[in-house]
């Protein structure tokens, strides 16, 4: 299915020199949500003009990804993302390899709402996540940008972590002042709807369209407390392993991520 955009003058302005880019128009927030993007996952491949594929870093959430085919398919109307073993060491020393998709440099919003149907795999070293970080860098190099953790999931558990990140959170250890995290329950192998509605003053997180966490804009507080006025992008990806979800039990694997669709409004 092609991208859905409502015409600018509507609903969001696009940036001239970033036209991928989506800010909604003041005062929109009190407004009837509009669609302006999505991707249904209904064709044999992955949409290049939406998603990339992650490349590999060095952090614990992307220290597995791969390009591999073997870590992504498209089956039934559905993206599936995988974490497995890796089957040939001899191209790759890694000993385990994973999916993820970005929409880094292709699509990015300022305000709205945000809903992605999935469902989630579970195995020991599990660590499914729909996330968000900032396109244009507006205040520096991480966390100064921030970082909104619409969903991350660990091992078996039945619940589920929504989170805001930043230097405020980090780096100042300002944690509790608004509290930055909250938790929801999901049920094991049901498709569920994770989503935050993004506002200039608060980010509201959501499970199968029910608010679950709210972090406020406080103004009083250090300014670096709300990075989140600028443009951020969509990270959907299933990791394995790291100092937070603890060690992969290889026996488990593969594991999968469904992802069913993704919707944007503004």
């Amino acid at each position: 299915m092609s991208i859905v955009f409502i015409t600018s003058c509507q609903v969001s302005n696009r940036l001239k020199t970033h036209p991928h880019v989506y800010i909604q128009h003041e005062g929109r927030e009190a407004k009837k949500w509009k669609l302006i993007w999505e991707d249904q996952f209904n064709g044999t491949s992955i949409d290049t003009t939406k998603w990339s594929k992650i490349p590999a870093g060095e952090a614990d959430w992307n220290r597995h990804m791969s390009m591999d085919t073997a870590c992504f398919a498209m089956e039934d109307g559905k993206l599936i993302l995988k974490g497995i073993n890796n089957p040939d060491s001899s191209r790759d020393s890694r000993p385990f390899l994973t999916g993820g998709i970005w929409s880094k440099g292709k699509f990015a919003f300022q305000y709205g709402r945000i809903e992605i149907r999935a469902k989630l795999g579970y195995a020991q070293g599990a660590w499914p996540a729909i996330w968000m970080l900032a396109e244009l860098d507006k205040y520096g190099k991480y966390p100064k940008n921030g970082e909104i953790d619409i969903m991350e999931h660990l091992n078996h558990d039945s619940i589920i972590y929504q989170t805001t990140h930043s230097y405020y959170t980090l780096d100042l250890r300002r944690k509790n002042s608004p509290p930055h995290s909250g938790t929801a329950n999901i049920v094991a192998g049901k498709y569920h709807v994770y989503g935050i509605s993004w506002y200039p003053d608060r980010i509201v997180f959501q499970l199968d369209g029910k608010d679950t966490f709210s972090y406020p804009r406080m103004t009083e507080l250090d300014q670096s407390q709300w990075p989140y006025d600028q443009p951020f992008f969509l990270l959907i990806d299933q990791q394995l392993g790291g100092n937070w979800v603890g060690k992969v039990d290889s026996k488990q694997l593969p594991v999968e991520m469904l992802i069913d669709w993704v919707k944007v409004y503004q």
